[in-house]
C-alpha cells in the first residue's frame, strides 16, 4: 500500500464504475458483439466488425465516434459510414449485460463501507448504458447517490469535470473537501478530487492499472477492498478518540 489517509476521517465516500467495480473489459466484449451482429445486417462480418469496435473502444471512446471509427478500419469505404451508424450505435447503446462480475472482494468491500460512509457512485458516460451496468452487477443498493455525469449536461461535464462530484457531495450532504473519491484513472477521477480539493485513492485496476500517478492520489493501493480496509481504519481511528 502506497501512501495513508491522514485525519480527518472522510465526510463520505465517492466511488467510479468501470474499472473500479468491475472490470469494463467484460462490458465492451458484449456491446462489441451486439454491434457486430447488428452489421451482419448490412452483409458486415459480425465476427470481424466486433474485433474492430473493440480495438476502438480500447483505444478510448471519450471522444465518441467509436463506430464510425471501426467501420472506417473495417474497410467501410468513407461514403457508406454515415448510413450504417445509427443502426449500429443504437445496437451497441441498447445492449444490456444480464449480469458484469465484480472484482474479488468488491461487494464486501462496499457492505462494510457503507456502514460507515454515505457513498456515492460518480462515473461518466451515456445515461442509460451506465444504469444498465450498474444493474448488471447488482450494486444499486450498496449506494445513496448515484451520479451519472452526461446527465448534467453532456461529455462536456465528465471527470475532472468538477460539476459530478459537487453533485454527489449536495445529493449526500456533505462539503465536497470532505469526500474521498475512489478511481482508476487519475487522469478522470484524481483529477477531479483535486480540482475540488478532495482527497482520492486510486485502485491498480483495469485498462489503467500502470499509468503514471499523475496527478497523484492520496493513497494507491491494488483494489477497492484495500481502498476499504484504509477508509475503515481512518473511520475507527476517529471513533477511538
Amino acid at each position: 500500500m502506497e501512501g495513508r489517509l491522514r485525519p480527518p476521517a472522510p465526510d463520505g465516500i465517492v466511488i467510479d464504475l468501470d474499472d473500479t467495480l468491475y472490470p469494463q473489459s467484460g462490458y465492451l466484449y458484449g456491446a462489441a458483439r451486439a454491434v457486430g451482429r447488428a452489421g451482419s445486417a448490412f452483409g458486415l462480418d459480425p465476427v470481424r466488425l466486433s474485433r474492430a469496435v473493440r480495438r476502438q473502444l480500447i483505444a478510448g471512446s471519450d471522444a465518441g465516434g467509436t463506430i464510425d471509427r471501426a467501420l472506417i478500419a473495417y474497410g467501410v469505404p468513407p461514403a457508406e459510414v454515415a448510413q450504417l451508424v445509427p443502426t449500429l450505435v443504437t445496437a451497441f447503446t441498447a445492449y444490456r449485460p444480464r449480469r458484469l462480475a465484480l472484482y474479488p472482494g468488491t461487494r464486501a468491500a462496499l457492505a462494510a463501507l457503507g456502514q460507515r460512509y454515505p457513498l456515492a457512485c460518480l462515473t461518466d458516460g451515456n445515461p442509460a448504458i451506465q444504469r444498465a451496468k450498474i444493474a448488471a452487477t447488482g450494486l444499486a443498493s450498496a449506494f445513496a447517490v448515484v451520479v451519472i455525469t452526461d446527465e448534467l449536461g453532456g461529455r462536456e461535464m465528465r471527470k475532472p469535470h468538477p460539476a459530478g462530484l459537487h453533485r454527489a457531495a449536495d445529493l449526500l450532504g456533505v462539503p465536497v473537501g470532505g469526500l474521498v473519491v475512489v478511481g482508476d484513472r487519475p487522469g478522470k477521477d484524481m483529477a477531479v478530487a483535486t480540482a475540488c480539493g478532495a482527497r482520492s485513492i486510486r485502485v491498480r485496476t483495469g485498462e489503467y492499472a500502470d499509468s503514471p500517478d499523475v496527478p497523484a492520489a492520496t493513497a494507491v493501493v491494488p483494489n477497492l477492498a484495500a481502498a476499504a480496509d484504509l477508509l475503515i481504519a481512518s473511520r475507527e481511528k476517529r471513533a477511538s478518540r
